[in-house]
């Protein structure tokens, strides 16, 4: 990618970055920052309990699998893709994994093969969008309803309940140093993906290739590659948010997951990362992930609706995506 650097490296000397240029490049996870504080202010002015300790600490607990999956849906959504089978991925494995458990399989052994079914299904959508020049709204879009189809399939329909004396539900219960285990994990993963978006090699290839695809190939990036193993995270970590779903409720659903994919969506497209590829954000993508968790538990402590909850999150998708179009489209056609 030696030909793109020197080029941005040459424009960014012969002009200098003006305010415009500052608040492109963070203005959006400035806006979300803001808008989370307001979204808190709101919900702490109209309800009793939503700064409380306990309450906090239940959103951070509750909205692991969505930070989880959110890292690896900013990868595929920074390289003009998106994966929109990531809830019914979280249902397959949440069923099939209290499905082996309670057939008497060992539940780290159930853990990794869960792991494994998460980056086989990524690997053959990867494939199909990579390798046959599918696009991904149609590959996944296809995923989403085979493989909520399998969950149904295999469950009936019905809940799996998971015994509540192993160590596994622990994964979705277990407390260390006063916070709760899943919040643990997703601020794992979080990091992970942070460092390897932002000081890798991988990391600016996924973004080379949301920009300009065709540019990184001819540097030498395998951009197939590339881009199948951007699935097969999002494959592997919607497992592993199916696995701390069942652990903390204690059973396995195929209809765990319903609408999972928007909310995900919501967080990472808020947060700042462009639906056009080519710009993204670990950063955004948490607070993003933050404001959607904050809104449904707000909500809900209102005593408003439940039914308001979607409306809310799809007006978000709809808001971010036209501030996507307006603001940094226009501008990358100016540049």
């Amino acid at each position: 990618m030696t030909i793109p650097v020197q080029a941005a490296a040459s424009s960014s000397r012969l002009r200098p970055r003006t305010l415009k240029d500052r608040f492109l490049a963070n203005g959006s996870v400035g806006s979300i920052a803001l808008f989370f504080l307001f979204v808190v202010a709101l919900f702490s002015l109209t309800t009793e309990d939503f700064l409380s300790l306990d309450n906090v600490l239940n959103v951070l607990r509750q909205s692991a699998p969505l930070l989880i999956v959110a890292t690896a849906m900013t990868l595929v959504i920074t390289t003009g893709g998106i994966d929109l089978s990531v809830g019914s991925v979280l249902a397959l494995t949440s069923a099939l994994c209290a499905i082996l458990i309670h057939a008497g399989l060992p539940w780290a052994l159930v853990m990794v093969l869960m792991l494994l079914v998460g980056a086989l299904v990524g690997a053959i959508q990867g494939f199909f969008v990579a390798y046959e020049g599918i696009p991904s709204f149609i590959v996944t879009l296809a995923g989403l309803s085979v493989i909520r189809g399998l969950a149904l399939l295999m469950t009936g329909g019905y809940s799996v309940p998971i015994p509540s004396d192993i160590a596994f539900v622990g994964l979705g219960r277990a407390w260390i140093l006063g916070m709760p285990l899943p919040a643990l994990i997703a601020a794992a993963v979080l990091l992970v993906g942070f460092v390897t978006f932002n000081e890798t090699p991988f990391g600016r290839y996924v973004t080379g290739i949301g920009a300009n695809a065709e540019a990184v190939r001819r540097a030498g990036v395998n951009t197939r590659g590339v881009t199948l193993l951007v699935y097969v995270l999002s494959g592997s970590l919607a497992a592993l948010a199916g696995l701390v779903l069942a652990a903390r409720l204690g059973s396995g659903s195929s209809n765990a997951g319903q609408g999972f994919e928007l909310d995900v969506i919501a967080a990472v497209v808020l947060g700042g990362t462009s639906l056009f590829g080519g710009r993204g954000t670990m950063v955004g993508t948490i607070l993003g992930a933050l404001t959607v968790a904050a809104i449904g538990n707000g909500l809900i402590l209102a005593h408003l609706s439940p039914f308001l909850t979607p409306i809310v999150t799809g007006s978000i998708i709809l808001v971010a995506i036209w501030m996507n179009f307006r603001i940094f489209r226009g501008a990358g056609r100016k540049r």
